[in-house]
């Protein structure tokens, strides 16, 4: 059932309050995923840097919560996000995969690392 404004009702708790339903994407997983599609191939992007180019400053950790939501056969660079320091944050076999489709494009790690100052997106000048 929806409301006057088209969201759903709350059936659970029986007041006229609305709710998000699970699945729908909300307002910043919009402008994230929007974000991540315009890193180029080759290059990479961190947590903070992608949640920056979303309009969301300082929620490193709500791009990693979005990403690790994406569907596994999701056509968005997923795999472009590094931490802060350049590393690959997955667990294993995660982390794996997430190396090798870096490599594929042409980034190179070292002990683990990307250099951020040769892969970084955007750097000045290129937005």
């Amino acid at each position: 059932m929806r409301n006057k404004s088209g969201n759903e009702k709350n059936k659970t708790s029986g007041t006229s309050g609305t709710r998000k339903i699970k699945n729908e994407p909300n307002d910043a997983t919009t402008r994230i995923c929007l974000a991540l599609a315009q890193v180029p191939m080759g290059r990479v992007v961190t947590y903070g840097s992608l949640a920056e180019l979303a309009g969301l400053p300082r929620a490193a950790r709500l791009v990693g919560q979005t990403l690790r939501k994406l569907p596994k056969d999701t056509r968005l660079p997923w795999y472009r996000v590094l931490n802060a320091q350049g590393k690959i944050s997955l667990p294993e076999p995660g982390a794996q995969r997430q190396k090798e489709r870096l490599e594929a494009e042409g980034v190179t790690l070292i002990n683990g690392k990307v250099d951020l100052g040769i892969y970084l997106w955007p750097k000045a000048g290129e937005l």
